[in-house]
This record gives structure tokens, sequence and C-alpha cells, in this order.
């Protein structure tokens, strides 16, 4: 898939295109020379879960279609880890999303969220699935505002609990729920 190059005052229409600056802004699938600065962008991005790089790189080149780097002049800003559950086909769950703080305010989160629809990959998908801390203030805005924006229903459930799953060392998961809709649908708008 070629590189979406933006110069985001031209252009008018939904999605990435609304982010108001100058500056070229690049979304892409990563590629595993990405892994490194990715690391250290979640690292840099508390409260956020830091993986491995060894998990970074399997998602950027096991998982490519699935994820969206982005790219501000030529530095990566913007990262979204998505992936298939393998037994819910229709369904696409993100795990990760993180905008560098220099980057924050631009819109980035929901453009990500666009650009993964766009990828042939998903074809087929239904609904959007992330888990949330309950104090993770700036993902719920995201998720809860993509799905008002597209009139769809979000669900939200305990999924991975502070004491069950996670022994008191990590608060309560829980599964965001977003669909169903149609991926046409949602990118006309």
């Amino acid at each position: 898939m070629p590189l979406k190059n933006v110069e985001c005052q031209q252009k008018k229409n939904r999605s990435h295109h609304q982010i108001e600056h100058a500056h070229l802004i690049k979304f892409r699938p990563p590629t595993a020379l990405d892994g490194y600065a990715i690391t250290a962008l979640i690292n840099s991005s508390p409260p956020l879960d830091n993986n491995s790089a060894y998990c970074n790189l399997l998602q950027c080149s096991h998982f490519s279609q699935t994820c969206v780097v982005v790219e501000l002049n030529g530095s990566i800003v913007g990262w979204l880890s998505a992936y298939r559950p393998p037994d819910q086909p229709c369904v696409i769950f993100i795990w990760q999303v993180v905008v560098h703080e220099d980057a924050r305010g631009r819109g980035l989160v929901k453009s990500m969220i666009y650009e993964l629809l766009s990828r042939e990959a998903l074809l087929g998908v239904r609904s959007l699935n992330t888990t949330i801390t309950g104090d993770n203030q700036a993902s719920w805005r995201a998720f809860e505002g993509f799905a008002k924006s597209h009139q769809l229903a979000l669900n939200k459930s305990p999924h991975f609990e502070k004491e069950l799953h996670f022994k008191g060392v990590h608060d309560t998961e829980f599964l965001v729920e977003i669909g169903p809709f149609e991926i046409p649908v949602i990118l006309k708008r």
C-alpha cells in the first residue's frame, strides 16, 4: 500500500484530512524498522503499558496491515496497534493508541481509526473493540466521540478485572464495543 501524504490545510473531507496545520502528515502501515521508535514513543507516554521491543516488532511485522504509524515531518508521532481476533472475524480489536504529546489536539486518534478502517485487511469488520481503564479520560473521549459522531452504540463492561486478572497491580480494563457498522458508511462521513 502506498504512503498517504496529506497536505492537511488543503483537504476538506473527513478523517485525517481535517487536521488543521501545514505540516506534512503520513499515515502508513508500520515496518519492523519502526519498532524501536514505537517502543520509545509508548515508553514516553504514561500511563500506557510498556510492551517489550520484541512485542512491538511483531506487531510491526505480523500485524502491519492492522496497525497505523503517523509521521509528522519524518518523525513517528502516532501509533495504533490492532488485530482481528481469530474467533471474531467481524471485529477489529484496537490494542494500543498513542500520540506524542507534541502532536496531541490535532485529531490524530480519530484519523488513525479512519486510516485503519480504510484498509483492505478490514473487509468484513462490523465492530470495533478495545479495552480502557476507568481513569483514561483521553481514550474514553476518543472512542466515545467516534461512536457518537457516527451514531453507533457503545457498550462497556469489565473485561480484565483488577483483582481477578491483575492481582491488584493494574486497574480493571473495560471492554468497549462499538458497532455494528458498515465501513463504507463510516468512511463517507
